[in-house]
């Protein structure tokens, strides 16, 4: 068997554990440079006089026909440390051990982020789809979270454009959620890509989807909120998007929100006032796209 496939298999092992806390069991592979070394001396016990191999051996090869299975109907899996493992999500605290997938993953895309509330307004789907659009002009990715209202307006968009777009979801992959955009999902799997962190049949939960938008943010370059209310997610991961070193865009419908007043008091983030001002900062910020996204932070982004 090949060393990356046990690794692989011995990182889902030790994931698939109760109670298994994943940034935990990341750190200590990077600490240890080894998922089955780790594996081994959680389970196995080598430090004993009657070191339990078995146990570690039947856990991998449980491992192994699962991943198969996977990757059987289609999903594709990716280790953190994998070479296929999407580069700027590596520097990212809330970095994934393991991400599930369907479509055309790369290593490093440009992307930028476009979220916001559920309950959209006219205005505010009319700016997700100009700024989707403008995004795919450009040949930028866009991703966003495939809840419906913003996100459901931006992934149509970048489609409807011929641009590429990434959907980061809350659910394990085999599900779709909101049911009404199951289409949607299938066909950006065709034609763009599909990530979730979370195991492929795992349903929504409360926590997952600001989860999601750790990823989501950590995915991209910069994120642009185009509406959110107090509990909004996209409110999360505009925070989240400072805090991974990435600028973020708040029109004039986001500034009405207390907490985006207060918010825009940060070093790193655009107010922006009426769509073609808004389209100006994207052009600022795609213009400085490093060469290598996700590879470092962006402080010659950071303007008011």
């Amino acid at each position: 068997m090949e060393t990356a496939m046990i690794e692989r298999a011995a990182l889902v092992a030790l994931l698939r554990r109760p109670a298994a806390k994943w940034s935990d069991i990341a750190l200590d592979i990077q600490e240890s440079d080894s998922a089955i070394g780790v594996l081994d001396r959680t389970v196995g016990r080598p430090d004993t006089l009657f070191p339990d191999t078995h146990a570690t051996h039947e856990l991998v090869n449980a491992a192994v026909e699962e991943i198969a299975g996977w990757q059987s109907a289609g999903i594709g899996v990716h280790a953190f440390f994998d070479d296929t493992y999407p580069a700027q999500l590596l520097g990212v605290r809330e970095m994934p051990p393991l991400l599930f997938t369907r479509g055309d993953l790369r290593i490093h895309d440009h992307a930028v982020a476009v979220v916001g509330s559920r309950n959209a307004t006219d205005d505010g789907l009319r700016i997700a789809r100009a700024v989707a659009t403008s995004l795919a002009g450009r040949g930028v990715t866009v991703v966003s979270g495939l809840a419906k209202g913003i996100d459901t307006a931006a992934h149509t968009a970048a489609l409807e454009a011929g641009g590429r777009t990434v959907a980061v979801i809350g659910t394990g992959i085999r599900r779709y959620y909101p049911p009404t955009n199951r289409q949607l999902q299938d066909h950006i799997a065709d034609v763009g890509l599909v990530i979730s962190q979370f195991w492929p049949d795992a349903p929504p939960t409360k926590q997952s989807f600001p989860m999601r938008n750790a990823v989501m943010s950590g995915y991209a370059v910069a994120t642009v909120v185009v509406e959110a209310g107090e509990t909004s997610g996209a409110r999360t991961q505009a925070r989240l998007a400072l805090q991974h070193g990435r600028p973020v865009v708040l029109t004039s419908q986001v500034m009405r929100c207390d907490w985006a007043k207060k918010f825009a008091e940060n070093p790193g983030v655009y107010v922006v006032h009426g769509t073609a001002a808004l389209l100006d900062a994207i052009d600022d910020i795609v213009n400085h796209l490093p060469t290598e996204a996700g590879l470092e932070n962006f402080p010659d982004l950071a303007l008011r």
